[in-house]
């Protein structure tokens, strides 16, 4: 993770910086701050597509979905974007003519599509989680720092007010050190948990749409026959593509506790499951998680718990919540030596002191921090343009990813203590999980 102190630097350095050349970009000549960008989008339905809708101000020269249904209102809307299945083929057609690059595709794809738009000298911005691996989320920070490109994850709540105040809080002191965190997420656990499909999946042999490439969809994973419970939205239950709730929902929960508190990487996992047996499930994510995670005394902070909660699973209601409040569906409650604070998902909304009286009494903490005032995808296009680092560069997203990816690991060997070395990328005491930091690419793709 950044330091603060190296961000600071890093963002000095960073203003002496001339506007960066077109060459940089991808063909001769000089960007202006106000020129459009050259914008390719890969995955360009769903999230994709919500992404892009914010983007619109740019030039958007090429679309690539390997679903034509899909992708079909991006297609409609921007008619004169050329239109690819294969990211690899529009890179080797047009890569003289992109400046920047939008990745939301699955998860498991996250990686090769960005490293491609990476080492062809793309800026990109890519939805999170980072990657599907921790090895392949550490390869794209590398690239990016390495090539000193402009790069944003898609963890909106980073550029908001909310999670600036709730940082400020806690540098301010407002609830003393913080000593536990409660994180939650209960959103689609329908989608998160795929127990319900597991017999049709194995027993069922449907033809594949004509609208759907199946073998690009797979990309890096294992071949395997289709199923329309993968597609377009339930592989997100499905471990060789998605990452579980843990994994798509920690760079919206987690992200503020592991700003405010500077937090780098767990020295210990250790995953609870509920009705989940590691080889009967072996590709799904359980109905409920409880993941606790260890983080070691850093500068002046002692060490913090951080307890993961999803699905069937509830966090502790805080006794000095009232009554007729709810504890946050998606949200965490930070625990400190003289209070705690509760806050919302996407940026710690609704951030507060609990219970009310005392958020009252402390009211609002000095401004620290510098606002983002266009927004998380304007800050990226802009950084683009200014040659300035973006808000949530790789480099930040690509360890608040691990924790996600490392609670996923977890849940494969649910009651057992995984100790890790975040150094070495390696777990000391379990040879079978360190074998998941890095799963291999299926034959024809790699990073």
């Amino acid at each position: 993770m950044i330091s603060r102190r190296r961000f600071l630097c890093h963002t000095a350095a960073a203003a002496t910086v001339q506007i960066v050349p077109r060459h940089v970009l991808g063909s001769p000549g000089q960007l202006s701050p106000n020129s459009k960008l050259r914008l390719a989008a890969i995955g360009c339905g769903g999230q994709g597509w919500g992404d892009l809708k914010n983007m619109l101000s740019e030039d958007v020269v090429a679309l690539c979905d390997v679903d034509d249904r899909r992708a079909a209102t991006a297609f409609k809307e921007l008619p004169k974007a050329k239109r690819y299945r294969d990211f690899r083929r529009m890179f080797d057609e047009m890569a003289d003519q992109i400046d920047a690059v939008l990745v939301a595709t699955p998860d498991h794809t996250h990686a090769v599509a960005a490293m491609a738009a990476l080492r062809r000298g793309k800026h990109v911005f890519c939805e999170k989680p980072l990657a599907h691996s921790v090895a392949e989320a550490r390869a794209l920070a590398r690239e990016a720092r390495e090539r000193k490109l402009i790069t944003q994850m898609g963890n909106q709540g980073h550029s908001s007010e909310s999670i600036r105040v709730f940082v400020e809080m806690i540098r301010d002191g407002a609830i003393g050190e913080v000593t536990e965190v409660h994180c939650a997420c209960d959103a689609f656990p329908d989608v998160y948990c795929q127990f319900a499909k597991l017999a049709a999946v194995r027993s069922e042999r449907p033809p594949v749409p004509p609208e759907l490439d199946w073998d690009l969809w797979l990309g890096p994973a294992a071949e395997r026959p289709y199923h329309p419970a993968y597609v377009p939205w339930n592989w997100r239950g499905w471990m060789p593509f998605g990452t579980g709730a843990i994994g798509d929902w920690v760079c919206h929960v987690v992200d503020p506790v592991m700003w405010a508190l500077e937090l780098d990487l767990p020295t210990t996992i250790h995953a609870e499951c509920l009705d989940f047996d590691p080889r009967e499930h072996a590709e799904l994510y359980p109905r409920g998680t409880k993941i606790t995670f260890e983080f070691p005394a850093r500068g002046h902070r002692g060490p913090v718990r951080l307890i993961w909660h999803d699905g069937q699973i509830r966090p502790p209601r805080p006794e000095e919540l009232e009554p007729d409040r709810k504890v946050p569906g998606v949200g965490a409650i930070v625990i400190g030596t003289r209070g705690k604070i509760m806050y919302g998902s996407h940026g710690a909304g609704g951030c507060r002191i609990i219970p009310e009286a005392k958020m009252k009494e402390y009211g609002a903490p000095p401004k620290s921090l510098p606002r983002i005032p266009n927004g998380h995808y304007r800050d990226w296009l802009d950084a683009v343009r200014e040659g300035r680092p973006a808000n949530a560069p790789f480099e930040y997203g690509a360890r608040l990813s691990e924790i996600g990816l490392l609670g996923m690991i977890a849940t494969r060997f649910p009651g057992v203590r995984l100790d890790y070395d975040g150094a070495a990328m390696r777990f000391t005491n379990h040879d079978e999980a360190n074998r998941w930091l890095s799963p291999p690419f299926r034959e024809g793709w790699t990073l």
